[in-house]
């Protein structure tokens, strides 16, 4: 008589699955690079067959099964599979305490994303102790996300459930700003914000101001500093010399480099510049030094004047911001040539 159902750990009957026992052979095999599917079809059938004839008309559990298949490799001499399917079952075993002391309702998380949200988005008192299991997390967020639903007639109850479920289920998984604020009294749930750069010290300085609470409540911040006069341009109130956008991008690249967004984790910024601006050289390359604006992602914003000339082999003008005026030609291909070989080295820039 074969093998129909199978008792789960806390009780419940299923269907008995018997790819599920061959994947978790399979995966030993792997571990120790004897990787080979027949060699798991093998032992899988022999454990069938030898679960069939110790319980016949009885119901086996999750842990004879896996009892029965340490017993099978070591008979057929795969001593080393039988060892690393009992260290993989014991890191299984190691995973449901954890859940258990932290108070997870939903078998999807690892010992891994569990330690994360220890250590980053699980609420703590003013000492610092964690005052809440991932349990009661999803639970929160999807408390202050349903709230909504009350402004326009919904059924907020039901809405809770729902988004509680999808989350603990990891169906779907809102953004860290959502899991760090939401239904405490800060509450920003948005991960990204764009801010204006005007060509003055007041404006650069209120944009850093502004970039520094947005991201110790956790969120990332863009700019585009293509307003900003080139290195070099007049300063008619001091009668000195500008020293350019990328210059002014340190500031912000440190002030993040010592902000912990949230308290959690570091800044993330955008920063963008138009391909017609005077500084767009330096830009490009801005990266390719090590640790140099190491908290930005860069794009050059790309206009349709520069992709004619690109496409027809041409120069096109260079634009000082401050006054409109054309100050240098470029060949298009060579700028873009640049762009490619310096996201090739460094990852930067994207182009917009």
């Amino acid at each position: 008589m074969s093998i129909k159902k199978i008792r789960k750990r806390d009780g419940r009957i299923v269907e008995f699955d018997a790819s599920r026992i061959r994947d978790a052979i399979h995966r030993a095999f792997i571990a120790v690079e004897l990787g080979d599917g027949e060699k798991a079809e093998k032992i899988t059938g022999k454990t069938v067959r030898l679960l069939e004839r110790r319980f016949k008309g009885k119901v086996p559990s999750v842990e004879n099964v896996q009892d029965i298949v340490v017993e099978v490799l070591r008979k057929e001499g795969y001593e080393e599979v039988a060892e690393q399917y009992q260290t993989y079952r014991e890191k299984k075993g190691e995973i449901r305490k954890l859940r258990e002391k932290l108070g997870i309702e939903e078998p999807k998380l690892t010992v891994n994303a569990l330690e994360v949200l220890r250590k980053r988005y699980l609420l703590r008192d003013e000492e610092g102790r964690i005052v809440e299991t991932p349990a009661q997390m999803f639970k929160r967020v999807a408390r202050a996300i349903a709230r909504v639903d009350k402004k326009y007639g919904g059924n907020f109850k039901k809405s809770e459930k729902t988004f509680y479920r999808m989350t603990t289920r990891l169906e779907f998984v809102p953004n860290s700003p959502t899991l760090f604020n939401a239904g405490t009294k800060l509450g920003q749930l948005s991960a990204c914000f764009v801010l204006p750069v005007e060509d003055s010290l007041k404006s650069i300085f209120t944009a850093v101001t502004n970039m520094a609470l947005i991201e110790k409540s956790g969120g990332g911040v863009g700019f585009d500093f293509s307003k900003l006069r080139p290195k070099g341009d007049i300063v008619k109130s001091t009668k000195g010399v500008a020293s350019g956008p990328v210059s002014f991008m340190r500031v912000f690249d440190t002030a993040t480099e010592v902000i912990k967004a949230g308290g959690k984790r570091r800044g993330a910024m955008m920063g963008v510049l138009r391909v017609d601006h005077p500084d767009i050289i330096e830009f490009i390359t801005s990266k390719q030094k090590p640790g140099v604006l190491s908290n930005f992602n860069i794009s050059v914003a790309v206009t349709d004047e520069f992709l004619k000339k690109l496409g027809e082999g041409e120069d096109y003008w260079l634009v000082n911001p401050r006054n409109g005026e054309k100050v240098k030609k470029l060949k298009a291909r060579d700028i873009w040539n640049l762009i490619a070989h310096s996201a090739w080295k460094t990852g930067d820039p994207g182009v917009i």
